[in-house]
């Protein structure tokens, strides 16, 4: 037990000192003796990082420990697709003067957030009631609410106004460089409300972990501990995406490259290790986009296709092995 401990707790420390090292690079590097600038300009994409990077691997984890399922993401429910069909609407109906006003102040914000918490919630209460079948229904109600609002999206769209399509396009994409300073700090005082609540509930995911039916016999209320933790990776997922926008694969790498570093299904050590490896790719990433290979792209681009071709390879892996 001693052993395994300090393995954990080795690599652990490894990701430190591989997230300052990087951290450090991507701030100071290239700054042309204009430190302070640099340093008031990258700050924000990296709490942006920290932000994004911590939520999306809590509510990952916790997640893929409720359905048992190292391939899901809490984006199957369809908030990548509300979001977007949020701003499609706002500059269907207000057009690009007031909904650029709009987009980046804090009524705006909690109202995104709002929304895609409030519509989970009205899922998880009227879908889950008896047990794992209706978690799969949930599932599939979220895919198909999610293909619905990505149908009527792409219908707005259609007949936007030539102007109005191309500026909400750029609203679309995952950005961590037009973050609104002004949301940090509402953002990251709901996320420490969320993620101290999972932190807090880590012995009892473990349990969960085991078995629906295990975690029952163990004196656990399934229903009632799914439902909050559903409202809670809710609530994660959309400050995240109301924050920088969608990153559909993010959380996949992240958390499957975490159970693989680790080794271990202890949530707090996953939780830990995640969200340093979240916030490591995202840092390092960006540092090798702008400063290395000096791409005219954005992460969010290089983390979808990177996150598609593991998502295929892991498919392709399991099915593999299982033969």
């Amino acid at each position: 037990m001693m052993k395994i401990l300090e393995k954990n707790m080795v690599k652990i420390s490894l990701l430190i000192i591989a997230v300052v090292g990087f951290s450090v690079l991507f701030l100071t590097y290239n700054t042309y003796g204009n430190l302070e600038f640099a340093l008031s300009f990258r700050g924000k994409k990296f709490i942006a990082f920290i932000l994004v990077g911590v939520a999306t691997t809590f509510a990952t984890i916790t997640f893929q420990t409720i359905t048992n399922n190292h391939f899901l993401t809490p984006s199957i429910l369809g908030f990548d697709s509300l979001y977007i069909l949020i701003q499609t609407l706002l500059f269907f109906f207000f057009g690009i003067q007031v909904s650029s006003v709009l987009h980046h102040t804090i009524p705006l914000f909690l109202l995104n957030v709002f929304l895609m918490v409030v519509l989970s919630g009205f899922l998880y209460f009227f879908l889950l009631k008896k047990g794992n079948r209706e978690l799969y229904l949930l599932l599939m109600v979220g895919m198909i609410l999610g293909t619905l609002f990505s149908s009527i999206s792409t219908f707005l769209q259609v007949i936007l106004d030539p102007n109005e399509y191309d500026k909400l396009q750029g609203k679309l994409f995952a950005s961590f460089s037009n973050i609104d300073i002004s949301l940090i700090g509402i953002g990251f005082i709901l996320s420490c409300l969320a993620i101290i609540y999972l932190w807090l509930s880590a012995p009892t995911l473990d349990v969960l972990h085991l078995g629906r039916d295990q975690a029952t016999s163990l004196g656990v209320n399934v229903r009632n501990f799914q439902i909050k933790l559903l409202l809670v990776v809710s609530l994660l997922v959309a400050l995240s995406t109301a924050l920088a926008g969608p990153v559909t694969f993010l959380g996949f790498i992240v958390v499957n490259l975490t159970y693989q570093w680790m080794g271990t299904y202890k949530h707090r050590y996953l939780f830990v290790a995640g969200s340093l490896i979240s916030v490591l790719l995202l840092v390092s990433g960006q540092f090798f986009v702008e400063q290395v290979f000096k791409w005219n792209t954005t992460m969010s681009v290089v983390i979808e296709f990177v996150g598609g071709v593991y998502f295929v390879g892991k498919i392709l892996h399991e099915r593999k092995r299982a033969h």
